[in-house]
């Protein structure tokens, strides 16, 4: 495929063109008066084709706003872009196509996708873009706002497929790392629009949820890992304490327990610690008889 690059197209300033059509007119209307008085009719071999002259020219003025463009084309041939923001002549017969080099948003719809664990999930993102070769906008794609929106939905699909939804602590999830997927879809999709003279200023994943079939499953599993997480801390924190009471008991002599003692000592203070109800203490005040 041959590709066009952009460059600058020929223009004079408007406003010295608007001054030449004004002396035209001026001219034709000379003219004209001149013939009328004389009433000489050889007049109009001059008044015709500068009053076509002076139409035409008109067509070649145009007006270029901050951040805008326009796209030449001379016969089928590219021409050139005139970026410069003004009041400009352009050839009149010449095809003047606009476009904008304002930075825009692609939000896109929310897609089904699985993951890279096979779970299904729901996506949506939102993608800065701008032009940044309006050749290439133009002539390398049919139309490149269809295309932005195309290639992006193509680049969510297949980046979701490389990540899981949830993930370890040491690796990337689509939830978990949400920085360095923002950076992995953006190369992804500005690999899929540099063809079409497109920069992706910023990606970022705007809504994440897994598919609905799945919803209240996965909500299950995370609470139960949450949970699993939870009495864990609670453990590690449990056997610390009991640790710390037996090693402050033998330190400070406050009394002396064999090895059945101990072990019914931890036995007791693991269950009050790691219990999820509160306990009740039974206070031992010796036996009746001794």
């Amino acid at each position: 495929m041959q590709t066009v690059s952009e460059k600058k197209a020929v223009k004079l300033n408007g406003f010295f063109a608007l001054l030449m059509i004004f002396i035209l007119i001026a001219l034709d209307v000379i003219l004209f008066i001149s013939g009328v008085r004389a009433n000489d009719p050889s007049f109009l071999w001059y008044f015709f084709p500068i009053t076509f002259l002076i139409i035409i020219s008109l067509a070649g003025l145009i007006t270029v706003q901050p951040n805008d463009s326009r796209v030449i084309i001379f016969f089928g041939s590219y021409s050139g872009t005139v970026r410069e923001t003004g009041f400009w002549w352009i050839n009149p017969f010449t095809i003047k196509r606009k476009v904008t080099l304002r930075i825009r948003n692609f939000n896109s719809d929310k897609i089904k996708v699985n993951d890279l664990r096979g779970n299904p999930i729901e996506i949506a993102a939102v993608i800065v873009w701008r032009v940044f070769d309006t050749s290439r906008a133009v002539f390398d794609v049919d139309n490149y706002e269809e295309f932005v929106a195309i290639q992006s939905e193509t680049a969510i699909r297949s980046l979701t497929s490389e990540y899981p939804y949830d993930g370890e602590e040491d690796k990337a999830s689509l939830r978990g790392s949400p920085q360095e997927i923002a950076e992995a879809l953006q190369k992804q999709v500005q690999s899929r629009l540099e063809i079409a003279g497109v920069e992706v200023v910023e990606a970022r994943i705007s809504h994440l949820a897994y598919a609905q079939e799945i919803a209240q499953a996965m909500l299950r599993r995370q609470q139960a890992e949450a949970i699993v997480a939870a009495r864990q801390k609670i453990v590690e924190g449990a056997v610390g304490m009991v640790e710390s009471a037996l090693l402050a008991l033998s330190q400070q002599n406050i009394v002396q327990l064999d090895e059945d003692k101990k072990a019914t000592m931890v036995n007791n203070l693991m269950v009050a610690l790691v219990s999820e109800r509160e306990m009740q203490p039974v206070i031992n005040t010796g036996t009746l008889y001794q």
